[in-house]
């Protein structure tokens, strides 16, 4: 009794650990995904004064090159010269022409954050008064488009060959070291080799336009290749490959000399392989480490080690459940997967879960920070999606550990008595066809007769393909007359489906922004933007500020939206629109527009439609009021396709 309930207190606490150990949360700062923190001029900001330069500063240090930092006028004419240089720390500068004219400028940028992701955006300041500008400053498309699904595409298959290939040899070393003779593993593992190399070699030449221009034509382009290898995510990408050519080497031993060996050599063998198995994959997973998330931020030293165990884990979890379905589904019949190889198997599944788990903790304490953030950022709704996967995937393994305890072992011997009979019956039936035949058909060829081997060749191919029928059917059979194996087999299958699931969960998490990074820029985008305005006295004071609450009834329609109006005056004004959640945290909605009405002067509706800033901030220059009085300011925020609410205030201008 005791030892049946043991192994269910133990699933029912890592379910536990699984979907709430994540939720854990810290105080201390983190970051990865460089954002812009601060900016001088500031966004929006009216100077007086021409500046000879534009900074900015990020969360994290970024990597540029010539065209990184642009500064337009309002025609769309650069007037930056020279290239930008690091001031300090994350701050970065470019050096602007002299006597610039009065007008609007527009600032854009596309760095490379420290964890190897692109990062661009754009906003606008203006000199002795705003005007029209032909540039564009809505959100620019970093790391988007074809390139950026074809990187994402790659990212995912690199991860999934790693698991294939790494969980698969684990299998086969801590397992089942029977299974180096059975062709589907060994094709499983090659396979995972194959497209870790391929996606790797995919992944080096999409990088530099992953990172800057976005072409697809500049795949090919060898300058933009050899800047690639000068980066970190380039040198890891080499490093990679050049495991890989190891990792060849071991497989091939692995399915080739190991099986060859007997005895005490087979046992030294044995060590041998698992060590330096082991070696080359900590090294392919810390070029993942060495180049992404890990790297940056908060504590890297312990982050990086933590991020090759979790890795480690994973592949041996679900790159181990894919070789036992594979075994379970393809494994000859004279060669089934033995019951204590599944045991083996479970036991190593259920270290691997508690390693993932933990280590998976460290890493949402580190990306998050805030229990807000879970709900409030993409990268946390993600994860929350990734966390319930995750539960879902160890409730089955708990199935697939019952059925795994009632599992009857199929020997040799059994498969060998069952295939004697039926090998008889086939060559009973083969010698009655024959005597058919030639009753039929008359005597047998004689030596006189023309091409006398022809029906005998004829014979022995139709033999082979019964023989070849009656064979696969038999191994089918065997292997579903064990109802226990067959529950096992269905299991483990749908455990398998999650974890491809949860794989592309979990590449779409390396590709977003942190939480706690989207938070503290969204919040640093405020106040510094509340700060320039205060500073620049009655011309740009933030003069007019309405706070209006929406709901559009729709998922995530509640918030609040605040309209800034500068100097709130007749003529020309600068707009700034605000959306944030009822807790404060700013987010970003499909569209907002604003109208302006005076109705005692039947003036009106006057529409705006700003452009987008930054996450929930929009801008517009130029907004002309042409008469003094009390105009009533109306907001449309839509949340979805069909989820929009207008909401509208008075304010005196003039």
């Amino acid at each position: 009794m005791t030892q049946t309930i043991a192994p269910r207190v133990r699933t029912l606490v890592l379910l536990f650990l699984a979907v709430t150990g994540a939720l854990l949360a810290g105080a201390g700062p983190a970051s990865a995904h460089a954002a812009l923190t601060g900016s001088d001029p500031a966004q929006g900001v009216v100077v007086d004064k021409a500046p000879t330069q534009v900074s900015l500063t990020f969360s994290e240090t970024v990597s540029m090159n010539d065209d990184s930092l642009r500064v337009l006028d309002p025609k769309g004419a650069r007037v930056d010269t020279g290239k930008p240089s690091e001031v300090s720390g994350t701050t970065y500068a470019v050096p602007l022409h002299s006597g610039l004219p009065d007008g609007t400028y527009t600032v854009t940028y596309q760095v490379v954050s420290a964890d190897s992701h692109p990062v661009a955006g754009a906003y606008t300041f203006s000199i002795g008064s705003p005007s029209e500008t032909s540039v564009s400053v809505s959100d620019q498309e970093a790391g988007g488009g074809v390139v950026g699904r074809l990187y994402d595409f790659g990212r995912y298959v690199s991860y999934a060959g790693f698991i294939l290939m790494t969980g698969g040899a684990a299998f086969v070393l801590a397992c089942w070291q029977r299974g180096t003779g059975v062709r589907a593993l060994q094709r499983s593992v090659v396979s995972g080799w194959v497209a870790m190399t391929a996606a790797t070699l995919f992944l080096l030449l999409l990088r530099g336009s992953y990172t800057g221009s976005g072409r697809l034509g500049d795949v090919f382009d060898l300058d933009l290749l050899g800047e690639v290898l000068q980066t970190k995510t380039g040198a890891a990408l080499v490093s990679r490959l050049l495991l890989l050519a190891a990792a060849a080497l071991f497989i091939a031993v692995l399915f080739g000399a190991y099986d060859k060996r007997e005895g005490e050599e087979k046992r030294d063998l044995a060590f041998g392989l698992a060590i330096g198995g082991t070696v080359v994959a900590a090294g392919l997973a810390a070029s993942w480490a060495m180049a992404e998330h890990a790297s940056t931020g908060l504590q890297p030293g312990i982050a990086m080690p933590v991020d090759v165990l979790h890795l480690l884990a994973v592949a041996t979890w679900l790159g181990g459940l894919t070789a036992l379905l594979i075994a379970l589904y393809r494994a000859p019949a004279d060669r089934p997967v033995e019951a204590p190889a599944a045991r083996r198997f479970s036991r190593l599944a259920f270290g691997s879960v508690l390693v993932v788990v933990a280590t998976g903790t460290y890493q949402s304490w580190r990306q998050l920070g805030s229990w807000s953030a879970f709900t409030d950022t993409r990268y946390g709704q993600l994860l929350l999606v990734k966390i319930g996967l995750v539960a879902l995937l160890v409730g089955v393994a708990s199935i697939s550990r019952r059925w795994t305890a009632r599992l009857a072992d199929t020997t040799t011997k059994e498969a060998v008595r069952d295939s004697a009979p039926e090998k008889e019956r086939v060559t009973a039936s083969a010698g009655t066809g024959d005597t058919a035949k030639q009753t039929s058909g008359g005597a047998e060829p004689s030596s006189g007769d023309p091409e006398p081997g022809s029906g005998n060749a004829e014979r022995a191919a139709q033999l082979a393909r019964q023989q070849a029928a009656v064979d696969a059917t038999r191994q089918k059979r065997l292997r579903d007359s064990d109802t226990h194996r067959f529950g096992l087999r269905r299991s483990v299958l749908a455990e398998a489906g999650i974890a491809v699931v949860v794989l592309a969960v979990t590449t779409l998490l390396t590709s977003t922004e942190p939480g706690r990074t989207e938070q503290d820029a969204a919040a640093a985008n405020r106040t510094s933007s509340s700060a320039s305005s205060s500073s620049e006295g009655d011309t740009a004071s933030g003069a007019l500020t309405l706070d209006m609450s929406f709901d559009t009834g729709g998922t995530d329609g509640k918030g609040v939206v605040s309209v800034d109006l500068d100097p709130a005056l007749t003529g020309a004004n600068e707009m700034h629109v605000y959306v944030t959640r009822p807790n404060g945290r700013a987010f970003d909605v499909p569209e907002v527009k604003v109208a302006f009405t005076l109705e005692a002067k039947d003036i009106g509706p006057l529409p705006v439609v700003p452009d987008h800033i930054t996450t929930g901030h929009w801008s517009a220059s130029g907004v002309q009021l042409p008469v003094a009085g009390e105009w009533e300011i109306s907001v449309t925020v839509r949340t979805s396709d069909i989820d929009q609410v207008t909401v509208s205030k008075n304010a005196q201008i003039g």
